[in-house]
C-alpha cells in the first residue's frame, strides 16, 4: 500500500520534533579519563569509552540529543558552560576531580540560565566528601553507577518540558 505522503508536510513535522527534542550537554570533568585504571574499589573498571557508550544508548531509549564534553581544564569546562546556554536545554556534569575547590566554576552553573544536575558514579559523601558543586545545581544524583546518567537525562528532560 502507498501513503500519498506530502514530503514538506512531514519535513514540517520532523522539524517541529526535532526542536522537541531535549539537548543535553553531558561534562566529564578532571580525572574522569583515569576511571577503570585508578581506584577501581570506588569507581569499577569502567573506562570513559565505556561510560560514553552507556550514555549515547541511555540518550536513544530516552529520546534526548547529547554532546558528550571531556576536559581537565577547568577554563574549557566553564566556556563549554557559557556556550551551553545557547545550545542545550540541561547539563548534566559529573565534575570528578572539580568537585571541591573550585569555585569559579561553582559561579559559572549557579548564573546559568540551564539547569544542571551534579552525578557521581559512586557516593561521594560516603567517603566523607561534600560537594562545591551540588548546592548550585537543581539535582544530584549519586551512587547510582553508569545508571545514574539515565537518570539525570531522564530529570533534564522532563525539567526541559515543564
Amino acid at each position: 500500500m502507498i501513503f500519498p505522503w506530502n514530503l514538506e508536510i512531514v519535513l514540517e513535522y520532523f522539524g517541529h520534533m526535532r526542536e522537541l527534542m531535549t539537548n543535553i550537554l553531558i561534562i566529564h570533568g578532571l580525572g574522569m579519563e583515569r576511571r577503570g585504571i585508578e581506584q577501581i574499589d570506588v569507581f569499577g573498571t569502567m573506562k570513559i569509552d565505556d561510560y560514553n557508550e552507556a550514555i549515547t544508548k541511555f540518550s536513544d531509549e530516552l529520546e534526548v540529543t547529547i554532546e558528550i564534553f571531556h576536559s581537565n581544564d577547568e577554563s574549557e569546562v566553564i566556556s563549554k558552560l557559557l556556550e551551553s546556554e545557547s545550545s542545550f536545554d540541561g547539563v548534566l556534569i559529573n565534575p570528578a576531580g572539580y568537585t571541591k575547590g573550585f569555585p569559579q566554576l561553582a559561579d559559572c552553573i549557579s548564573n546559568s540560565k540551564v539547569p544542571c544536575v551534579e552525578i557521581h558514579f559512586s557516593n561521594p559523601a560516603k567517603r566523607g566528601r561534600d560537594s562545591d558543586i551540588a548546592p548550585v545545581c537543581v539535582g544530584v544524583i549519586t551512587g547510582a553507577g553508569v545508571y545514574g546518567y539515565y537518570l539525570g537525562m531522564m530529570a533534564l528532560k522532563n525539567l526541559s518540558n515543564v
